[in-house]
């Protein structure tokens, strides 16, 4: 069988690097072509030590010739490129069967749409492929004839727990309703006066993930679980009225599927992101991933909470992005973005954080954009906005 040529863009964070875990242990499956990642020079040299990609892409020149001349030298024969039109050229070349899309932030949406108006298979882990440029990215999927498959875990969960050939029709599935969990993040049991006093290195303890510091304090807001309603929205076809979200402090169960006759549908699994990435690697086969299964001798309870909209507006802030529709969730994703980095930095409270997406919803154009510059546009203009409401 000849192996499946792997881009892996993103692939010095935890899902790159989770990615990379699970193609070792499937040498004669896979090959990968070509690994991009934004400025750890070291890890990445250390993957192209070990994986010998034909392509490796760097975000700066000067690290992208360092890296070759470095890889020359010890006779590893990688071209290595640099900048943002790189990652468009190695997410669509022809040797390459499947894209892991996995750059945060709106940086990736180009060479994600590139990989699906390629036809690629691509396994999405950037939520602002379908959070910012949701409608053009799935027209680019149709366009291109793509395989589009989720990489998160409630994602991953849900397309597990829908019927074999679901094609985008709830009502035909007999579906009432997608149950997203979640953790409730570390703040779950926090009075709502204290977290006015939170910092970064509160929001980044997750009880039960490790992921980067944006997406920990994204998780501690609920706003991750805003944003992959919003991707639940474009995945799967489905209205936000039949989206719920519930809060899952054990994080085993990773989402659910109701469906009409009663039925309630979960993927359960140890929080391992090794798990959706080998299901999306090897659909609709299963390879192994490196995961210890659980063990329900030992587990002493799975729980269930509403989320607390009131302590964590983000959430809703989302729903009503979602409904509002046009460049609306763009709008948040941007803001969000902005005023997450502000926090991180100390130049914001967390509290700030809901306040100044809710400010640049109400004071933005949310029309639809008519294509990705314009929608580019859009979300540097929301960018620019926040930081004006910000402490110099």
């Amino acid at each position: 069988m000849k192996p499946f040529g792997l881009t892996v863009l993103g692939a010095t964070g935890s899902i790159g690097e989770n990615t990379l875990d699970v193609v070792a242990r499937h040498p004669e499956r896979y090959r990968v072509v070509a690994l991009a990642a934004h400025r750890q020079f070291d890890k990445l040299l250390e993957q192209c030590r070990r994986f010998r990609p034909s392509y490796a892409v760097l975000a700066d020149a000067a690290d992208a010739e360092r890296l070759e001349k470095t890889l020359r030298a010890e006779d590893i024969a990688t071209t290595v490129l640099s900048g943002p039109d790189a990652l468009v050229e190695v997410a669509t070349l022809a040797e390459v069967d499947g894209v892991v899309a996995a750059i945060v932030g709106a940086a990736g949406l180009p060479s994600a749409i590139a990989a699906a108006r390629a036809g690629k298979r691509v396994m999405l882990a950037n939520k602002e492929a379908l959070v910012v440029a949701g409608r053009l990215f799935m027209q680019a999927v149709r366009d291109g004839g793509a395989t589009l498959l989720p990489i998160d875990s409630e994602h991953s969960a849900i397309f597990q727990s829908l019927p074999a050939g679901f094609s985008g029709d709830l009502e035909s599935a007999g579906v009432d309703k997608l149950v997203l969990t979640a953790s409730g993040g570390p703040f779950r049991t926090w009075p709502a006066e204290s977290l006015a006093e939170a910092t970064p290195d509160d929001a980044c303890r997750h009880p039960n993930w490790v992921m980067g510091r944006k997406i920990s304090v994204d998780s501690a807001s609920l706003m991750n679980k805003g944003l992959e309603v919003i991707e639940a929205h474009w995945l799967f076809n489905a209205p936000p009225s039949r989206i719920e979200v519930l809060v899952h402090p054990q994080s085993v169960i990773h989402s659910m599927v109701q469906y009409r006759d009663g039925s309630i549908v979960a993927q359960l699994g140890s929080p391992d992101m090794r798990t959706p990435i080998a299901y999306a690697l090897s659909w609709p086969e299963r390879i192994a991933a490196g995961v210890a299964p659980l063990d329900f001798a030992k587990l002493s309870s799975l729980t269930f909470e509403a989320p607390d909209l009131a302590r964590f507006p983000c959430l809703g802030l989302a729903f009503s992005a979602l409904e509002a529709g046009g460049d609306a969730p763009a709008v948040l994703n941007a803001a969000n973005e902005v005023a997450v980095a502000a926090f991180l930095a100390g130049r914001a409270r967390f509290a700030d954080i809901p306040r100044l997406v809710d400010g640049a919803l109400s004071a933005l154009d949310l029309a639809a954009s008519p294509d990705l510059d314009s929608l580019l546009h859009k979300d540097a203009a929301t960018r620019r906005w926040v930081e004006q409401q910000l402490p110099s």
